[in-house]
């Protein structure tokens, strides 16, 4: 039902993922991060407290294999679940239950993961990992190479059936999303949807947390009824 990418920039030590799914919503319950923590996909039949607990893992310095070791014993129904972590050092683990749903398969590289469960080919995740590969050490935002290294999942075949949501999440140095778009549901191409969302915010993005952070200083809203 899903492909993801989770991920750890070198660079900037930005944390994010990306993911799509044939299923609603599916970026508000599979994909979650923290700034200086880790990331944790929770794919296949989802249970979002282990994304919720899986950062909690790490947040207490476990890293990504002690965090995961941690949740598949304390965790119930496991066999039903695809998890993918990664921690704020860039290591990552996977975790697939003997219930996962259709043909299913994990790739990792440095400082990513890809998952994906009831694809189109056993290739797509291992497609993805060398497509953020080759985006290494670039000056490119972490958001554009998830959001890149997605569309090449989708050209790779993806899920076996129709997608029809798609999310986009990056965490820096705040505690809130530096970027948290989602196209919670499209007859087709939400990947395609979520580019578009992609290139409307991303010129905007530093400015959003400029308000936050010193808004004497940020640019003017522009807004009807702003003097």
């Amino acid at each position: 039902m899903t492909i993801s990418i989770s991920a750890r920039c070198g660079e900037t030590g930005m944390l994010g993922a990306a993911i799509a799914s044939s299923s609603i919503c599916v970026s508000s319950r599979c994909i979650w991060a923290e700034a200086g923590v880790g990331v944790v996909a929770t794919q296949n039949v989802t249970d979002p407290c282990l994304g919720i607990d899986g950062l909690i893992h790490m947040k207490k310095g476990l890293n990504a294999t002690s965090a995961l070791k941690t949740l598949t014993e304390q965790a119930e129904h496991i066999s039903w679940r695809q998890l993918a972590l990664v921690d704020h050092d860039g290591k990552t683990a996977y975790f697939g239950g003997g219930n996962m749903l259709g043909l299913n398969n994990v790739a990792e590289g440095t400082d990513c993961i890809a998952a994906g469960n009831l694809l189109s080919s056993e290739e797509v995740p291992s497609i993805m990992v060398n497509s953020f590969l080759k985006t290494q050490g670039r000056i490119i935002h972490l958001a554009q190479r998830l959001l890149a290294t997605l569309e090449t999942g989708r050209d790779a075949g993806g899920e076996a059936g129709p997608m029809h949501s798609a999310g986009l999440l990056v965490m820096d140095t705040q505690p809130w999303p530096l970027v948290d778009l989602r196209v919670d549901w499209k007859d087709e191409d939400p990947i395609g949807g979520l580019r578009a969302l992609w290139e409307s915010y991303k010129n905007e993005m530093d400015d959003y947390v400029l308000r936050a952070l010193n808004p004497d200083s940020a640019p003017s809203y522009g807004v009807p009824g702003n003097p």
